[in-house]
């Protein structure tokens, strides 16, 4: 798979075992998305307030200026949100990987500091929570650089991971390898194994995230936390049975405006408990199955693109 090339065939009928760490039929990775403080806005140049993946999700309420209600919606994931999962997966003495967009975390140096206290890896999120797609190429680039410097700042570590809002544009990954000092990124929806392309004549690693396995499904028809943990148990199931014989990843997302509050949390607080009773279940973080993949399949034995 080149820069812009489509593969509709993938691994195919023959995947790579994995060779997870202890034999382990499923690598399952938990994101945490801290979003919440830099999505479009009136305060930081835009001309409406975002409501996405809130309880007002998509609804044109025709506010005029500020929407003061969206802005409550989004700072309760920050206020609040963010320390109820922080918690549950800190009790459970869990790993989980933070989908960072900059901007946010330079507004909430407490939560900086419980990341860096708690050894979450940092993936970029980007400067903003913004659609960089509609970025030109100049300014997608001051972007990319604008968060690796901001959340080298904030979380004390170099982001080695990246994932943009929804979709990258047809640069981001050019842009992210002509940057450098990324081990991979997330930004591809389909594949459960990591793989390797080719940009700019480099082996690049892609580890592929799910927008099924994600909590936006509540912004999407899912109205209870007994619907999602059903949704989540069964993809675990399938995985895991599958994982006898052909070894899979699987990624659940995580809005703390969303699963944060208290019904939804109750669910994600089951799901944890539930997979925790599995034995051969690595849980771990998104930059340690890079790492991973790095030195068990490296570039130059599986070339580029899926084999």
């Amino acid at each position: 798979m080149s820069d812009l090339q489509r593969d509709f065939v993938g691994y195919g009928r023959n995947p790579p075992d994995p060779k997870w760490p202890g034999g382990a039929r499923l690598a399952l990775n938990f994101v945490m998305n801290y979003e919440e403080g830099s999505e479009p806005s009136i305060q930081d140049g835009e001309d409406s307030s975002e409501t996405w993946f809130t309880e007002s999700s998509g609804l044109n309420t025709g506010v005029k200026g500020r929407d003061l209600a969206a802005e409550g919606l989004f700072e309760y994931g920050s206020r609040v949100g963010f320390w109820r999962v922080m918690r549950l997966f800190q009790e459970r003495s869990l790993p989980a990987t933070i989908y960072g967009c900059a901007l946010a975390l330079e507004r909430n140096p407490d939560a900086c500091e419980a990341i860096r206290e708690s050894g979450f890896d940092v993936c970029s999120h980007g400067w903003r929570w913004i659609q960089h797609y509609q970025l030109s190429e100049e300014q997608e680039r001051e972007h990319i650089r604008k968060a690796v410097e901001s959340l080298e700042r904030t979380t004390g570590v170099r982001p080695q991971g990246w994932y943009c809002r929804y979709s990258p544009s047809v640069n981001t990954r050019r842009l992210l390898v002509e940057e450098g000092g990324f081990t991979y990124d997330s930004d591809y929806y389909g594949d459960e194994l990591p793989f390797w392309t080719q940009v700019s004549g480099k082996p690049h690693l892609i580890i592929p995230y799910s927008l099924t396995n994600n909590d936006g499904q509540f912004a999407a028809g899912v109205s209870t936390g007994s619907q999602w943990f059903s949704f989540l148990k069964d993809a675990f199931d399938m995985l895991y049975k599958e994982g006898e014989t052909q070894p899979k990843m699987m990624s659940v997302g995580l809005h703390l405006r969303l699963v944060g509050h208290p019904a939804r949390a109750a669910a994600l607080e089951r799901f944890l408990d539930y997979v925790l009773s599995f034995p051969d279940v690595w849980i771990t973080r998104r930059i340690d199955i890079a790492n991973h993949w790095q030195s068990v399949h490296p570039a130059r034995t599986l070339g580029v693109g899926h084999e």
